[in-house]
């Protein structure tokens, strides 16, 4: 599915649901993103009057990033001057809009003097004709702005709050650039709506009911943490002990593993300094005396200082199936190191005492 004419069915307000779906899987030529192995991050700034196009472009001055500009058609004719301006600068002109056909395309790209590839159109916006008409120009839908970073994903913002949310940004390694920048930009595909079908309706819910502690403000970071009440076994403590599950955030390291083995091992070290400071910071994790994972990158976690024991070969099996799955949901081609998955283990206070002060959730790590 990439670009295709809409059907007669698909026309009218009560298909308006449908778009969604539709554009995530990639019709119309809508974008997904870029690598999420990488930290950039493609930034978009709606600016649908000239004041806040010139607001945000004097925000923009002297910061050395480039962002994407979203620019309704009608600033061709109102501040062509500021869209000139915006190109000279390194900005990318995106549409934001309705229009009211091919001339307002051409208008702006004229004025802009820079082809337009990429386009916002909110969901009220959405329907046939918009697309058929940008679709025309080779003009792609963009990706959803994410409601928090992610690399190689889109964040939306402010003219006002730009310079307060670049300086976040950066603190947390990530790399603000314009969406056509993204490192390895691609069309979306079903693949990829039924990835964020699985994310919402099983990760989500998941998180929910686990009451994860997400430990990924780091562009780098890989680390989630559950409280329990309990000591599940194989764990050599009694049953009332309190814990602490980690689980992994896989679809960022299933992307840093993609880009190199190296760049994901690299990141899963520096999150053990992001655990230490839940552990000494989170009130949810203050009674956890023991640290545990299932996992089948136990050699990592051995060297890490933990202790690696055999799951009961039926909780084995029924882990290894369920990481099958995982990978076959975020599509990684790169087999596991090892067959079936084990429990590693450490006390509080051994795993303070050598991972403890390394760091904080919010540092950036070096790059790689």
């Amino acid at each position: 599915m990439s670009r295709f004419a809409c059907p007669p069915l698909l026309h009218g307000p009560w298909t308006r649901a449908l778009w969604s779906p539709l554009l995530r899987a990639g019709a119309f030529g809508a974008l997904r993103g870029g690598h999420p192995g990488y930290p950039a991050l493609g930034v978009t700034v709606p600016v649908p009057t000239p004041g806040e196009l010139g607001l945000a472009l004097e925000r923009l001055s002297g910061t050395g990033a480039h962002v994407t500009l979203l620019c309704p058609p009608a600033l061709a004719r109102t501040a062509p001057d500021l869209l000139r301006a915006a190109t000279r600068a390194g900005h990318e002109i995106a549409g934001d809009g309705l229009t009211r056909g091919a001339g307002e395309v051409a208008l702006l790209q004229t004025v802009a003097g820079q082809q337009v590839t990429a386009w916002r159109l909110r969901p009220s916006e959405r329907n046939g004709a918009a697309l058929r008409t940008l679709a025309a120009w080779d003009i792609h839908p963009l990706p959803p702005a994410l409601p928090a970073p992610e690399p190689g994903g889109t964040a939306e913002v402010s003219p006002a709050d730009l310079q307060v949310r670049l300086d976040d940004w950066r603190a947390r390694g990530y790399r603000p650039v314009p969406v056509r920048e993204l490192p390895g930009l691609r069309a979306a595909t079903p693949a990829d709506l039924a990835q964020h079908v699985y994310m919402r309706l099983v990760e989500d819910r998941f998180s929910a009911q686990s009451h994860l502690v997400d430990l990924t403000q780091r562009a780098d970071g890989v680390m989630r943490i559950a409280p329990l009440d309990h000591a599940p076994p194989p764990l050599p403590f009694p049953p009332r002990t309190p814990t602490a599950e980690l689980h992994l955030h896989s679809p960022r390291v299933v992307g840093l593993a993609a880009r190199s083995p190296l760049t994901a091992y690299r990141a899963y070290a520096r999150s053990w300094a992001d655990v230490a400071h839940a552990l000494q910071t989170r009130p949810e994790l203050a009674q956890a005396q023991v640290i545990f994972g299932v996992t089948l990158l136990f050699g990592p976690l051995e060297k890490a200082g933990f202790t690696v024991v055999e799951l009961p070969p039926l909780q084995a099996r029924w882990y290894g199936l369920g990481f099958r799955l995982l990978r076959l949901a975020y599509g990684t081609a790169r087999p596991p190191s090892e067959g079936l998955p084990k429990m590693a283990w450490m006390t509080r206070e051994a795993f303070l005492a050598r991972h403890g002060g390394t760091g904080t959730e919010s540092g950036t790590g070096p790059g790689d």
